[in-house]
């Protein structure tokens, strides 16, 4: 028993070593937003009305995410490119890799998680109209599913620079 766990440890150390050999980091984008983002100089988000979150009625959105998201794309050194859209639009350019971010007042219980993904909250706030006191929001954004690379960066950001930080 001893000699196959050590073999196995051998086996694992040989593969992880191997694994980096060949070029492959972790977390990885399968295509390649982060490396795009930062070689095109755009970043593109797009963003869905929501009251006290995202006002889309100026020249561009503005409101408490899209200025979390200029100042992330600015410490990129990046600009953005904003799309205005419904919730379930944007949920459709997310899949499509026509956008790389999306943003509108989304939490962590919306319907959108089988098909994009999710940032870890990035702040907690008293829910609106909730009848349990104390109810509370998780507020997230939206990345395209398993674009990990691109979604550390950016939770990694909002860990330091976010609302709560």
């Amino acid at each position: 028993m001893r000699s196959a766990r050590a073999s196995y440890a051998v086996v694992s150390v040989l593969a992880a070593f191997m694994l980096a050999g060949c070029g492959l980091s972790v977390p990885t984008d399968p295509d390649g937003t982060l490396d795009r983002v930062r070689s095109d100089g755009v970043l593109r988000v797009g963003a869905s009305p929501s009251p006290g979150w995202v006002d889309v009625t100026g020249e561009r959105p503005s409101g408490r995410e899209p200025e979390l998201v200029e100042r992330f794309a600015g410490d990129l050194g990046v600009e953005v490119e904003w799309t205005v859209g419904g919730e379930e639009h944007l949920v459709r350019l997310l899949e499509d890799g026509a956008i790389d971010l999306a943003v509108g007042g989304v939490t962590d219980e919306n319907p959108w998680v089988d098909k994009v993904g999710l940032t870890r909250h990035y702040v907690e706030v008293s829910a609106a109209g909730a009848t349990e006191e104390g109810a509370t929001e998780k507020h997230v954004m939206m990345v395209p599913m398993g674009e990990n690379a691109f979604q550390s960066e950016l939770e990694r950001w909002l860990d330091e620079n976010g609302p709560d930080s």
